[in-house]
């Protein structure tokens, strides 16, 4: 998203930043909002953290198809769009395991998750507020919702 907030900038970078020493040196990658997301030609976007481990998808530099997690930092001119539209697009990407929303206004962080259970596969919603740890199984990452907040100035 251009022109995006300072809020919005230092939530992406804490997020990125925890994502980045999690993974290290394994077979699993990570973007930021410059690489795009793709799905059969029927959509694409530039989310704002991103995670594939996908071999699949070290074939082309610029798109990638295959992501387990993906994560947006809500805007108000995103968020209804964020929340809906573009949640049912990348439910189609049979890789995601886990969309992430993670709001500028609030501690809070929305994780939705893709479930198997005896009735087949559902989404379900954990949220996350001040003093909890997320927990993005996707990806095996337990972070403190403080750190993800760090240097970020809310309530105004």
């Amino acid at each position: 998203m251009a022109r995006s907030s300072d809020n919005h900038s230092r939530l992406s970078i804490n997020l990125l930043t925890a994502i980045n020493l999690h993974l290290r040196d394994g077979d699993c990658q990570f973007f930021s909002g410059d690489v795009k997301v793709n799905y059969a030609d029927a959509f694409f976007y530039y989310p704002d953290a991103f995670v594939t481990c996908d071999p699949r998808d070290r074939n082309d530099r610029y798109v990638k198809r295959y992501p387990k997690l993906i994560a947006e930092v809500l805007s108000p001119s995103t968020k209804n769009f964020d929340c809906s539209d573009k949640l049912a697009d990348y439910q189609q990407l049979k890789s995601l395991e886990e969309y992430v929303l993670i709001s500028q206004d609030e501690m809070r962080v929305e994780c939705r998750r893709q479930v198997q259970d005896e009735n087949g596969e559902r989404w379900e919603t954990v949220v996350y507020g001040a003093a909890d740890r997320a927990i993005f199984q996707s990806i095996q990452l337990d972070v403190a919702i403080e750190e993800l907040y760090r240097g970020v100035s809310l309530g105004r």
